[in-house]
């Protein structure tokens, strides 16, 4: 494949990620989950920056977190990290057993999925409006606990979903995928564009999220993902309503 070739491709395949076709195979999912990940980038950011050393949808970062708690480094804490894996891990449980009641309902699943989200983030909205900064420790655990659980909803219906390089949060195998498939590997360089756009979902939404914790309000990046929340469950139940029931492709 010629060079022009790979970057009509590479731009074809961005294009069909965040503006697919009608009739594409994952229908309005790809745009959807790409804006769930800027929601990740923002609230890691906010509770890594406000929260103490704590991730609320990276738990790959949390189980590294918490061994350096339990070494006893400074600035991390045992509680936190459990506690924000705990709740990822209830809801996901419980966004499972959703994902399973609404197979045949794809873009129903992602919406009413991102209405829960909402209201959880809406809660931490709220809790963090009422507080001044530096919040306390009972804050900061209470917010830990809705974020995660919102995080763990998010992720569980991303995994049920099953678009290809669309997981809202672990960018370790797109990453991976980006360089094994590369040119350079030796490879064609297929699906960069959608990788890379998700890479640059979480760059941008986790890039606003410290801008505005750190030179703005605290609240502000929970606000985003409180609008981006709302917006993509309002377009997702409206187009499942439309659509009507579809043939199932949610991975068991």
């Amino acid at each position: 494949m010629g060079g022009s070739q790979w970057f009509t491709g590479f731009w074809a395949d961005v294009k069909h990620t965040v503006a697919p076709p009608r009739q594409g195979e994952d229908g309005l999912l790809p745009p959807m989950l790409v804006a769930l990940t800027a929601v990740t980038g923002l609230v890691d950011a906010f509770s890594y920056l406000r929260l103490g050393h704590v991730f609320v949808a990276n738990m790959t970062g949390n189980v590294v977190f918490l061994a350096f708690a339990v070494a006893g480094a400074s600035g991390f804490s045992v509680w936190a990290s459990i506690i924000a894996i705990g709740c990822f891990a209830l809801a996901a449980v419980a966004a499972g057993r959703l994902g399973r009641s609404l197979a045949s309902r794809r873009e129903l699943l992602l919406g009413v999925t991102a209405a829960i989200e909402a209201v959880l983030a809406g809660v931490a909205v709220i809790m963090a409006v009422l507080t001044v900064p530096p919040p306390s420790a009972g804050l900061r655990y209470a917010l830990v606990v809705v974020l995660a659980a919102a995080m763990g909803a998010q992720n569980a219906m991303a995994r049920k979903l099953a678009v290809r390089d669309l997981t809202t949060t672990v960018l370790t195998l797109t990453i991976t995928g980006i360089a094994a498939d590369s040119f350079l590997a030796g490879a064609t360089g297929a699906k960069a564009g959608r990788r890379l756009t998700s890479v640059a979902a979480m760059l941008l939404g986790a890039l606003a999220g410290a801008l505005l914790v750190l030179h703005a309000r605290m609240v502000y990046p929970l606000v985003i993902a409180l609008v981006i929340l709302v917006a993509v469950a309002i377009t997702t139940v409206a187009r499942a309503r439309l659509a009507g029931p579809r043939s199932p492709k949610v991975a068991v």
